[in-house]
């Protein structure tokens, strides 16, 4: 039977949509445990047996003589080799926390009470994880790996095979690497865009309130016990009384990073991860009001609800990220219901940002709930690409068409309820989406 067109429709933006991936796969079997023949005792074991059988078939003894050496080799290999003692592997690795692309050392120091020959290395990686260089020496194994995006990352295991120094046995070590941190890249972003309202406390933020900073907002009578050295003498001139420099406030800024991990889709054309994009975008925006000496933290929505209080200082970047790493580890990302969000996570007046793609539904709760409590608020949207329609497929056209009418609602319904939404477009600074807000300052909503 065949379903209408809307239905049809549909599922062809969802089966477009779908980008998650959820990788479920366990680590491999355990090595085979003692000590055994290695390559050369097996061809060893083959010729003697060759020549034995020979030797019964054609009934010439003189033939056993071919049998004698292999079998007085492999003789030998019994009593010594690594497989007498302990055979231990310990592996170092350096550094347990990098960004996106940077080199992970790898260094294990492989350990034999009995006489070792040559190591030969089996590495199984894991996911997201490359290999750029092997080196074996005569006691130890060196890896250089390289993670390839941010998130959580198992990487791997490696199991080195132990010779002998005929290289007849051999016995299986195996060195587990652990797990390592994969910050990602901060996006280029210089602007720091403010609330109309900012806390009571000393920053670098011009405020509406007169104080003590920099910044020249007019002039005033002279009062008793000003200084004299900002008395404003063309206005003194004109106005025939001492007339001084009035000042702005300088004001520090609490901010909130609020990230939807509800969905990770996959641009069709380019393959650019909105969940990618939108941590980078997000490390970005953390990055550059920290420098400006505010308090910053994060939220993330979806599955667990993950967050982390404002506070400020340079520090402060890595526990913000190592705090919504979670979300991705070895490439699985699942989201389950959606929480409530916690009062503390969301100070009073603190502004908000909203990195979303605007693709699935419940981020309209979400967004509800921070409205709710009167917060400024700003959305930056992560474009997820158009679904790829082939060429003449009407219901495709459709779904097209469905697909970008329900992301205008979506625009539209925010920005009525007088939500700023910009749009940052994967690979350009954010300060090309940041740069209209700084017209006015951003106002928060009412209770």
């Amino acid at each position: 039977m065949t379903q209408p067109a809307p239905a049809r429709a549909a599922a062809a933006v969802r089966r477009a949509l779908d980008g998650r991936l959820d990788v479920t796969t366990g680590p491999p079997p355990p090595p085979p445990p003692g000590r055994r023949a290695g390559e050369r005792a097996l061809r060893l074991g083959t010729l003697a047996v060759v020549a034995l059988s020979a030797a019964l078939l054609t009934g010439r003894p003189w033939v056993l003589a071919l049998a004698a050496v292999p079998l007085v080799l492999l003789a030998l290999a019994l009593p010594g080799g690594p497989g007498t003692g302990a055979v231990t592997a310990e592996a170092e690795v350096e550094p347990r926390r990098c960004f996106e692309g940077e080199q992970v050392q790898v260094r294990i120091a492989v350990t034999c009470d009995g006489e070792a020959g040559r190591l030969d290395p089996g590495v199984v990686l894991g996911h997201g994880v490359r290999l750029d260089r092997l080196a074996v020496g005569p006691h130890h194994v060196e890896l250089v790996l390289t993670p390839r995006r941010w998130g959580r990352w198992t990487l791997g295991t490696v199991d080195v095979d132990v010779y002998d120094r005929g290289g007849l046995a051999r016995r299986t070590v195996r060195a587990e690497l652990g797990e390592v941190a994969v910050f990602p890249v901060p996006g280029h972003t210089r602007l720091t865009p403010v609330p109309v309202r900012l806390p009571q406390r000393i920053g670098e933020h011009t405020s509406a309130q007169r104080g003590e900073g920099v910044e020249v907002t007019g002039v005033h009578p002279y009062v008793r016990g000003e200084r004299q050295r900002r008395i404003h003498w063309p206005a003194t001139t004109r106005r025939g009384a001492l007339q001084v420099h009035r000042f702005a406030a300088e004001r520090t800024a609490d901010t909130v990073v609020l990230l939807d991990v509800l969905a990770d889709v996959v641009d069709p054309v380019t393959g650019a991860s909105t969940l990618d994009e939108t941590f980078r975008a997000a490390a970005g925006l953390v990055r550059a009001y920290l420098r400006t000496h505010d308090r910053v933290g994060v939220v993330s929505v979806g599955g667990a609800t993950r967050w982390l209080r404002p506070g400020g200082g340079q520090g402060y970047f890595y526990r913000v990220v190592e705090s919504v790493l979670a979300v991705r580890k070895d490439f699985a990302h699942r989201a389950a219901a959606l929480d409530s969000l916690p009062p503390p996570a969301l100070p009073e007046g603190a502004l908000v940002y909203v990195v979303t793609p605007l693709t699935d539904q419940r981020i309209l709760e979400v967004l509800h709930q921070v409205r709710k409590r009167a917060d400024p608020m700003v959305v930056i949207e992560i474009p997820a690409g158009d679904p790829v329609v082939e060429t003449g497929d009407s219901e495709g056209e459709l779904a097209l068409r469905l697909w970008r009418a329900d992301r205008d609602a979506m625009r539209f319904a925010l920005v009525e309820r007088g939500i700023a939404v910009v749009a940052h477009r994967p690979g350009e600074s954010l300060d090309l989406a940041l740069a209209p807000l700084l017209r006015a300052r951003i106002r928060g909503g009412s209770r």
